[in-house]
Formats: C-alpha cells, sequence, structure tokens
C-alpha cells in the first residue's frame, strides 16, 4: 500500500481503506496481483491529454496486472485508487467512496495494450472529476468512446469501447470509506459501436457474449458485425 500524507481522521481512513482494497479484498478476489502496481504518471497525462497540471495524489493511483489462477484462466487489468476516499469524511459507509468505481479489463493472453489502455481510462477518470472536460462526468455504465485508433496500437479491428458493469464481478463491494463497483472495459470495432448507437447496446453486449467475444477482450478478433 502506498502511504500519502493526509492529516487526522481522513488520513487514517484513506489508509486503511486502501489496505482493505488491495491487501484484503482484492487478494481475494483476483489472487495474485502480479510484480506490484503500474502508477499513473505525469508523462502519460501530458502525451495523452496535453495536461501538465495534475493532482499529485493521482499519481498514487494504479493499474494491476493479475495472472491467470486455477478458477480464472486469463489474465485480468484491475484499477486500484479511483474509489479513494481523498476528501471524505469517516462517517459515511452508506456512501460511494471516491469516485465509486474501479475499472477491470479481462483479456485471453497477457496484453501491454490493456495494461496501458486501464492507465489511460484511469487517468481520464480523474480529469473528468477534476472538471478538466467542463461539464462532463465520470465515466459510468453504458458510456461508449472511439479510442482514435486500433485498441491495440497495431492493427486491432476493436477501435473503441464501451464500459459495462462487471459479469464475473457484479457486486457493490464496501470498504471502511463506502461502497465501489467494477466498471468492465469491452472492445468494440467502430461497426460494432454504430451499431450498439443505431439499435441497443445491451443487446449487442448479449450478442458479443455469446460469440465469446465478451467480457474477454481479444484484440485479434474480427468484428461481429
Amino acid at each position: 500500500m502506498t502511504n500519502i500524507s493526509n492529516d487526522g481522521a481522513a488520513s487514517s481512513l484513506l489508509e486503511t481503506a486502501w489496505a482493505q482494497r488491495e491487501e484484503t479484498l482484492y487478494t481475494a478476489l483476483f489472487g495474485d496481483l502480479g510484480p506490484g502496481i503500474y502508477p499513473l504518471d505525469l508523462s502519460l497525462f501530458e502525451q495523452l491529454f496535453n495536461c501538465t497540471q495534475v493532482d499529485p495524489r493521482w499519481l498514487h493511483i494504479g493499474v494491476f496486472e493479475c495472472p491467470p489462477t486455477p478458477e480464472r484462466p486469463h489474465w485480468l487489468y484491475v484499477s486500484s485508487g479511483l474509489s479513494n476516499p481523498w476528501d471524505d469524511e469517516p462517517d459515511v459507509e452508506e456512501e460511494w467512496t471516491g469516485l465509486g468505481r474501479e475499472l477491470l479489463l479481462e483479456c485471453p493472453q497477457q496484453s501491454p495494450w490493456a495494461l496501458a489502455l486501464v492507465r489511460r481510462f484511469a487517468a481520464y477518470q480523474m480529469l473528468l472529476a477534476a472538471g478538466r472536460f467542463g461539464d462532463q462526468e465520470p465515466l459510468d455504465a453504458w458510456d461508449r468512446m472511439s479510442v482514435g485508433g486500433p485498441i491495440d496500437g497495431q492493427q486491432s479491428a476493436l477501435s473503441a469501447i464501451i464500459m459495462v458493469p462487471s459479469k464475473h464481478y457484479p457486486e457493490e463491494y464496501a470498504l471502511v470509506s463506502g461502497k465501489f463497483a467494477f466498471l468492465q472495459i469491452i472492445g468494440l470495432s467502430a461497426a460494432e459501436l454504430a451499431h450498439g448507437r443505431a439499435h441497443d447496446f445491451e443487446d449487442l453486449l448479449q450478442k458479443l457474449g455469446e460469440q465469446g467475444a465478451a467480457p474477454l477482450v481479444d484484440a485479434a478478433r474480427r468484428s461481429i458485425v
């Protein structure tokens, strides 16, 4: 756990919630959390968002790359820190903690692009929450967008994402600071994104699941529409 110096009860709440999430909840849910957290850094904000002024607390948020386990035969990438109770008081246990969401992406194999994508959207969430994009709210379930090119930075047919409630981890999880839920990132082709906008994204997600294209994201898969 990373320790950040704050004062009094807020510091104690932050540190307790942080340890509870990473050392207890995440290890129970995901098993091996990999070699350690991959934190956000200033260069990520500068290169992807042209942002040179960041809250130093954001640089303690990061992503775990979790290898397969006997119960989960695929790779999992999960953020940690978006649900940090930076400014919360200790008496809000019935409320959402921090942004109330952590991001999650599952892949059939180890995927450096997936680690980069979750870090990118974790940074984007913090910028949205800080009002750096005007009145836009942080991303939530069923929000979707193009990512500006192949999802793997190479030749993938997937060039967009949608945020959905996690299929494998659907609950609201309680920390001492409040509750949070996982938002799962699903990769889409441009045609799938257009199809969902013209018809229904929940129906599209069901079709993706039926064809093995969700919730795991395989950058090598073909578009289903």
